[in-house]
């Protein structure tokens, strides 16, 4: 076996592992109804992530805008805070990066709204920073955490915590966990 099959074949045993997981996961019930709520009560969404969890945060939102709608069901009040570049470089220098969402939260979030952070470690300091903003806001909080889940864990209100210890692995989790919320809302 070459050097790329043996990547390619740890990369699927760790990603099946993921899907396994998920397809058990005792919270993924209370995730779908916690996203059926939102849409309900016209609650806003919030979505925050670093990197290429960043990313995911701003795709989810994208589906959630438009992809949720796509069958007359009514969209979601979504706001991806990782997408402002010029918010995000403003608070970062004024405030500290650690300040990045917690900072955007006090400003926009009201008590009832939803904040879904994603993050590999579970310990990056925005993240743990908007999870407390969250908490003092009466914003309700999903973590879609990797590795052991770090600080994050104990901060959310629910967790959908990959023991999986690969950070490109975690991310691919992550965006399809926002997948299937995403298929359990159309």
């Amino acid at each position: 076996m070459t050097k790329k099959t043996d990547k390619i074949k740890s990369y699927r045993v760790l990603l099946n592992k993921g899907l396994n997981f998920l397809e058990k996961a005792p919270v993924w019930p209370l995730l779908e109804e916690e996203i059926a709520l939102v849409r309900k009560c016209g609650a806003t969404l919030f979505l925050a992530g670093n990197g290429g969890s960043a990313s995911n945060a701003n795709h989810l939102a994208t589906d959630l805008i438009y992809g949720a709608n796509m069958q007359g069901k009514g969209a979601f009040r979504v706001h991806a805070l990782s997408a402002n570049s010029s918010v995000m470089t403003c608070l970062g220098n004024d405030a500290g990066y650690e300040n990045i969402f917690a900072k955007q939260l006090e400003a926009l979030a009201r008590a009832g709204d939803r904040v879904i952070v994603f993050s590999g470690s579970g310990n990056s300091p925005n993240i743990l920073r908007a999870l407390q903003a969250a908490r003092r806001l009466r914003v309700r909080s999903i973590a879609f955490l990797g590795f052991d889940g770090g600080k994050a864990k104990a901060l959310s209100d629910l967790v959908l915590h990959f023991p999986i210890h690969d950070m490109q692995v975690t991310e691919d989790l992550h965006m399809i966990a926002g997948h299937l919320l995403l298929k359990a809302s159309q």
